[in-house]
This record gives structure tokens, sequence and C-alpha cells, in this order.
């Protein structure tokens, strides 16, 4: 999954066209009768939700999918496989749907307390993107090459970019005042930590011998100062 370099390109282009897709169908719950219209096909108990909170939780959205277009096309210079261009958006839809879904179950106007959560996922975007540009731009560098990127962001946790998507994700689960909307935080969290780190660190084991050694000692895995 991690090796290789590869533009890509029809994958990426695959991800961007599907996201689209989910988000345009998250619009059409937040916005149109997508809910009403589950209620009655299935008997759910969906609303409108809040007018405010939803049209809140959509521009947060869209910034997930504008940041998710810089990763693809300026920050991922690895190849991506086709399983992958289809997972990705697939796990997308658990943010886009599941939480428009979470929001439309509460009537609750906009407190101080969900002024927090936007800037709690404001917080999480930065740890997320601004991570993986200081990677990419000390990986620019000829001198860097065949060496472990250790420093920034990085310096608090190995895999500090994911725990900036745990931040935001989590931020949104609690944006949508549903404690429902919290399992998909822990899904992620559960992903992280038992798949996709452990199969990371193989790879970077694999490619940086010592040099990982040492980061690994010295560095806390996902979540700075504690884990």
């Amino acid at each position: 999954m991690y090796q290789g370099k590869e533009r890509s390109t029809s994958q990426k282009i695959t991800v961007v066209l599907l996201e689209s897709v989910i988000l345009i169908i998250a619009g059409w719950f937040l916005f149109l009768e997508g809910g009403q219209q589950l209620s009655n096909w299935f008997g759910w108990s969906f609303t409108e939700g809040n007018e405010i909170r939803n049209t809140t939780l959509f521009i947060l959205f869209l910034i997930v999918y504008g940041r998710m277009g810089i990763t693809l096309f300026y920050l991922l210079k690895r190849k991506m496989p086709w399983a992958e261009a289809f997972s990705v958006p697939l796990a997308f839809s658990l943010y886009y749907i599941g939480f428009s879904l979470f929001s439309l179950t509460t009537h609750k106007p906009l407190t101080t307390l969900d002024f927090v959560y936007i800037l709690l996922f404001l917080f999480g975007s930065f740890i997320n993107t601004y991570s993986e540009l200081q990677r990419h731009e000390w990986k620019k560098n000829p001198e860097h090459k065949g060496e472990l990127y250790t420093e920034g962001l990085f310096n608090y946790a190995m895999h500090i970019n994911y725990f900036g998507d745990l931040v935001w994700v989590t931020a949104l689960a609690l944006l949508t005042r549903s404690p429902w909307a919290m399992s998909i935080p822990i899904i992620l969290f559960c992903f992280f930590a038992f798949y996709n780190i452990p199969l990371l660190d193989k790879y970077l084991a694999e490619k940086y011998g010592s040099q990982f050694d040492t980061y690994r000692k010295h560095t806390k895995k996902f979540i700075p100062f504690i884990y």
C-alpha cells in the first residue's frame, strides 16, 4: 500500500468524483427532503434538524473536501491502489452522510459549546494538513533523500497527521449533538490504532531501519504526550 511512487491520476479523479457525489447526497439530507424521504421509506425518526447547525456542518464538510483535494493532487506522491480509491470515499461517506443524518435528529440551536467544537475542528484540520505540508517541504530537499522525517509536528507523535484526523472527526461528531455520532470517531481510532498504524510502522521499519527504531523509542505513536 505504501510502496512505490506514481501519479495515480485516474484513481485520484475517481476519489474526487465519488466524494462529490457523497457530498451532494449529504446536501440533499441537510437542505432538501432527504431526511423526510428516509422517514417515509423506512419509518426512521429524521426531521429537518436545525438550519444553522446543518449549514455549519456542510461548510465544514466543504473544508474537508478542499483539504482532501490538496492532499490528493499536491501532497500524495505514492501510488494509490484502486482498492484505496474506492475505500477512501466509502470512509468519507461515514462523515458526510453519517454526520448529516445524526444532525437531523436534533433541533437544538447553536450555542457557545458548538463554537468550541468548530474551533476543535479547525485545530484538527490544521494539525493534519500542516504536518503533511511540513513533511512535504522537507522531503523536497535532495539532501534528505533516504532519511526519515521526524521534525515539525511529527516530533510530538509519529502519526500526528492521523491524530489531526481523529480530532476533526470527533469535533464533527460533537457538533451533531447526537451521542450516537461518537461511534464514528471511535471506529476511526480503532482503525488507526489496530490496523493502519501497525501496517505503516512495519513499512517504515523495513525502509528506515535504525532511524525508525530510534524515532519509535523517543516519540509517542499516535496521541501527543499520551499514546
